[in-house]
Order: C-alpha cells, then structure tokens, then sequence
C-alpha cells in the first residue's frame, strides 16, 4: 500500500503494483478515461494560462507528486529514466488524441458538451479529496460517455480527418507541462520528502482541480489564472522549509533512546528515566510526529 494514502494513487496501486507502472498509470489516466479529450474539446488548450494548468493539474496534479515521493524507489538518476520514459509516451499520446478532436467536434453539441467536461473535474477534484464521496460518485469516463450522448448532433456530421496543427502543438505543450512538473519533483524529491505535506498537498490540488471548470462554466474568464493561483497558494502552505531540522533533531535523538538514556543532555552517570523502559509518549515523540507528517502504510483515512 502507497504510504502516501492517496485515495486515486491508492486505488490504481492495487490494480498494478509496481512504482513505474503505478506513475505510467496515473500520469496516462486522463488519456485514457476521456478526460483530457474532453477538455481538448472544452477549450481548454486555447490560452497559455489554460495550457499550464491543464499540464500541471490534469498530468501532474496531487497523485504523480504522491506515487514519486512515496512509492519509487531508487537513485534520482533512475527515477528521472522512468518518468521521461513515461513523458514519451504521454506527449505522444496527447497529439494524437488532439488531432482526432476537431473530426470528433463535429460529430457533438460543444456548448452541452462543455457543461459534462466541467463536471468530470469536479468529479475528479471529489475523488481526490475524499476516497468515500468518490465511492458515491460515478467514474470520469461514465460522466464523458453521458455527455457525448446528451450532445451528440449528426446532423453537423463529418468523417474526413480534419487535424488542427496548432492544437495538436497546444496539447503536445501541455503534456510536457506534466512531464516537467513530474521531473522537477523527482529531482527535489529528497528535499520534498522532508519538507512537504503530501495530505495538505492533495487537499489543496483537489481545491484548484474545482475551480478550473469555472471557466467552462463561463463563471470567471477563461484565461485568468485562478487555479494556478490556488496551486501555488497550496503549496505555500504544503510547504514547510524547517520540516528537515526537525526530522535531524529526532534521528539523532533515536540512538540515545535505544541505549536506554532519555535523550538528554546529562552526564553518563545519570540514571535512565523511567520512560525509557515502557517507551517514550507518541505525543511528545519528535520521530513519532514526523512519522505521522509522512505516514507509512495505514488503515486509516489520511484525514482521520
């Protein structure tokens, strides 16, 4: 089990196991369940603001910043392979998917279709925030599946291939958006580990995934930045910078208790504490917080 607790990571991590596989699973999803379609459609791509946050919310987003620090293992330098290794295929994917969307577009009601894209992602922003509302709530590709038949037109039909190339470039931009996103936090991952709240991230994430249907609602301009504004607000408060002196502080302490001594700074003489020989209170324990900070497999909710 992802000790990240992750409701999504969690969930797709039963199916596949394995962390490359895991991270390929996550990072795919959205191509592979419709939603990037979907927003492909929406209009999602059509400014730089919109680009940016699709990249980093849809590709990157709380689960891949959840399966690189808690589940891969290995150097930086594999780490880094395996999620170029996963970029390659998630770009490719992308153009693909967006050179087929202006033949599909032809074939829907856009202004229907649009209100069903936004609530795939307030869908998505539930599951992420909260794995039993998203117990209750149906999957991202049966939401799609409703709205292409709610907006589909045949009357506007058309078969013939008709690609958009700066579309296709939009969204080949947008995944590596993600793929950044994911490399930049393999490389500060040791930094991160100690230094991040991966709860209080996840929160956050799910909070900026809401209010980008905003502008697909047509509620907020489409190229304001307001979920990347909730993004960065989010990691500000994830973020924690003394988090490291604090874990330095409970490893060092760690052999003092295992001797029998109390951790403080007395002579050799000094007797041992009581405490030492029933263990010492999980509530004053430095290590015993920083490990509920970072928690490892539990069978708990992560807000609980």
């Amino acid at each position: 089990m992802s000790s990240s607790q992750h409701p999504v990571a969690l969930r797709i991590e039963q199916q596949v196991g394995g962390a490359t596989r895991l991270l390929a699973t996550v990072m795919l999803l959205p191509l592979l369940d419709g939603i990037f379609p979907a927003l492909v459609l929406a209009g999602a791509l059509d400014s730089v603001v919109g680009i940016i946050e699709v990249g980093l919310l849809i590709f990157g987003g709380s689960a891949t910043v959840a399966v690189i620090l808690a589940d891969m293992d290995g150097t930086r330098r594999q780490q880094v392979i395996s999620v170029l290794g996963v970029g390659v295929v998630l770009v490719a994917v992308a153009v693909v998917e967006a050179a087929l969307a202006p033949t599909l577009a032809g074939l829907l009601d856009l202004v229907i279709f649009e209100r069903f894209a936004g609530l795939v992602i307030l869908a998505v922003a539930a599951k992420t925030a909260s794995a039993r509302v998203g117990e209750l709530l149906p999957r991202p590709a049966v939401i799609i599946a409703l709205g292409l038949l709610a907006s589909v037109d045949p009357s506007g039909a058309e078969l013939a291939l008709a690609a958009d190339p700066g579309l296709m470039v939009r969204a080949g931009a947008a995944g590596l958006v993600g793929v950044g996103f994911a490399l930049l936090v393999a490389l500060l991952g040791p930094r991160l580990r100690t230094a991040v709240d991966i709860d209080r991230f996840r929160f956050g994430s799910a909070v900026a995934l809401g209010v980008l249907p905003l502008g697909l609602f047509g509620l907020v301009p489409g190229d304001a930045p307001l979920a990347l504004s909730v993004l960065g607000l989010t990691f500000l408060l994830a973020f924690d910078p003394d988090a490291d002196g604090v874990a330095g502080r409970s490893s060092d302490d760690a052999p003092a208790a295992a001797d029998g001594g109390s951790g403080s700074p007395s002579g050799p003489e000094s007797e041992p504490e009581p405490e030492s020989e029933t263990g010492s209170d999980p509530e004053s324990d430095p290590e015993s917080v920083e490990d509920r900070r970072w928690p490892a497999t539990a069978d708990h909710e992560p807000w609980l």
